[in-house]
Parts: structure tokens; sequence; C-alpha cells
């Protein structure tokens, strides 16, 4: 499992930093974040979730089935849009509201 960090669509917030509990994400010289240390990452996926620009991809692991598919999600005030996308780009959607998500 590993965070990849798209440098073209990263729009230069800093919320990924910010709420990496392992402070693994920097900015670099051109205000993008990069993942400092990738092998250190936890899979917690809080970058993901804070990412408004949908640049922060979560590839999952063979061990969990994963073969080259990936978690990426649509941040909006309501509702968080997880993708999973499959290497033949096939598209999975799970709808969670932020509002109901920690009722429990």
């Amino acid at each position: 499992m590993s965070i990849k960090i798209d440098p073209d669509k990263c729009i230069s917030c800093g919320r990924c930093s910010n709420v990496c509990p392992g402070n693994l994400i920097e900015l670099n010289g051109a205000g993008k974040a990069v993942m400092k240390y990738p092998a250190e990452c936890w899979g917690c996926t809080a970058c993901l979730k804070e990412c408004p620009s949908g640049a922060v991809r979560y590839y999952l692991g063979a061990d969990i089935g994963g073969k080259g598919s990936y978690l990426c999600t649509d941040n909006n005030q309501d509702w968080i849009d997880w993708y999973i996308v499959s290497p033949d780009k096939t598209r999975h959607h799970i709808r969670i509201s932020k509002k109901e998500s920690n009722k429990y």
C-alpha cells in the first residue's frame, strides 16, 4: 500500500501535510505536496480525505487484492465520495455522509 501525490493536481493547500499523523508529507520548493518517506506510510488515508483537488491516490496492496487498483476521493461539504479504480479503469463508488459517519 502506498500514497502517491499527483503534482499536476496538487493545489498547494497543505491540508494533507497538516493531517498526516506521521509527518510524512511536506511541501516542496514549488509548493507541491510530496511524500518524504513513502515506506513509512501507515495507510490511514487522512491525507486522501482532506485533499480537495483529488491529487492523492492510495494504491491498494496485493495482500488485500489491489493488483494495481487505487482508492481516491471526491470531497464536498456534505459527502466524501470514495472510488476504487481498477487497472482496467472500472470504478466502484461508495458515498459516505460526513454528518452521519461518526454518529455511533
